[in-house]
């Protein structure tokens, strides 16, 4: 562990290190939480960014430089409502001045504040958390709504791009055996009843109806920080896919985990559901923000972005399990295999729903 501790002190004090520890369940990245002796601020993230994942860190932390100097900027001409915080993680230096350190082995390292009095949660508890998701994601894209995406790189390359994910998967299937159970073939025969459908968002984009802003990129519900004694959102983390995209991903994003209640870690997938009254809830919530800039177009496909992110999501896990998990961590052998299928389960109800969620996006866009 003596080489935790070499990273911490990059960006600690020098001596005030008391603890490293391992801190969240991120699939992607290595976290821990240091906490510090006798300092104004008694805890900090340290994270070792995963560079297959991200093969150009310096340019996550290039954006979440010009994410933090935008959004200071904004909170100081347009304050949050009286009586509430918020507060996003930021990048610390180390005496250098840099804001990551390169260790001696290559690996790639960075700190964050720490956002005190508050927690998260996996799955929605009420109503109330639900709308709290919706105004913390709605209040996020409000304040980078008048950010010119082009001053952000892609850090990602093809993330959240359906058809691409799709062209992976295809070439996937076609250099390995496939196994031929139950759950396969459900698998197979899904993807193939939705490819035509996969292509909606990026069509839409292409013709102009839909333009590229400032996006999350990964805004799951446990990505939504809540003050411990309010139950206010107080601000997102997960930084890292802050990029070019459009808000429809990350919207879609949010209900798809925040409207199946049993959240993604589930063994009976077929369970599974969609919520549409917790979708009406984190909607409520959003928009209350993110109604000032958007546009009619932007309404029309809000059904279809909470449709496609599960499949999208689903198709991921999928190809990951085919290609032998090299993406997402997992804990046992076809963990990804169900994962996908919970999300393949998740998209037949919000198919089956269609209606309803219909009728909650037209009524919520005449407020």
């Amino acid at each position: 562990m003596n080489y935790l501790r070499a990273a911490a002190e990059q960006f600690a004090p020098q001596d005030r290190v008391l603890e490293v520890r391992e801190y969240g369940q991120g699939n992607v990245n290595d976290t821990f939480l240091v906490t510090l002796e006798d300092a104004e601020a008694k805890h900090f993230i340290l994270q070792r960014l995963n560079t297959r994942v991200f093969p150009r860190p310096e340019l996550i932390m290039g954006n979440l430089r010009v994410f933090t100097e935008h959004v200071q900027a904004r909170l100081s001409r347009e304050p949050v409502p009286l009586g509430r915080r918020w507060d996003g993680p930021r990048a610390l230096l180390r005496k250098d001045g840099e804001d990551y350190w390169l260790a001696p082995d290559g690996s790639f390292w960075r700190a964050l504040t720490f956002i005190e009095d508050a927690g998260s949660h996996n799955i929605i508890q009420n109503l109330d958390h639900a709308r709290e998701v919706g105004w913390a994601l709605g209040l996020f894209h409000q304040l980078l709504s008048d950010l010119s995406p082009t001053r952000l790189a892609d850090t990602l390359p093809g993330f959240h791009i359906t058809p691409g994910y799709l062209g992976h998967y295809d070439r996937v299937l076609a250099q390995i055996r496939v196994n031929h159970s139950p759950e396969m073939n459900f698998c197979l025969r899904f993807v193939e009843k939705r490819r035509a459908f996969s292509f909606v968002l990026e069509d839409a984009k292409s013709r102009g109806n839909l333009l590229l802003r400032a996006i999350h990129g990964d805004p799951k519900v446990n990505n939504v920080m809540l003050d411990n004694a309010t139950g206010q959102a107080v601000g997102l983390v997960d930084l890292d896919t802050v990029k070019p995209g459009l808000v429809h991903y990350d919207l879609g994003d949010c209900l798809r985990s925040g409207c199946n209640t049993l959240g993604e870690e589930i063994e009976n997938w077929e369970s599974a559901c969609f919520e549409p009254e917790i979708c009406r809830a984190i909607l409520e919530g959003y928009l209350s923000q993110a109604g000032i800039f958007l546009t009619p177009p932007d309404y029309d496909y809000l059904y279809d972005a909470v449709r496609l992110l599960p499949f999208e999501l689903g198709l991921r896990f999928f190809t990951d399990y085919l290609e032998g998990d090299v993406y997402f961590k997992t804990r046992r052998p076809e963990h990804n295999l169900l994962r996908a299928l919970v999300q393949f389960r998740l998209t037949e109800s919000i198919e089956s729903q269609e209606k309803a969620i219909g009728r909650i996006i037209r009524e919520l866009s005449k407020q």
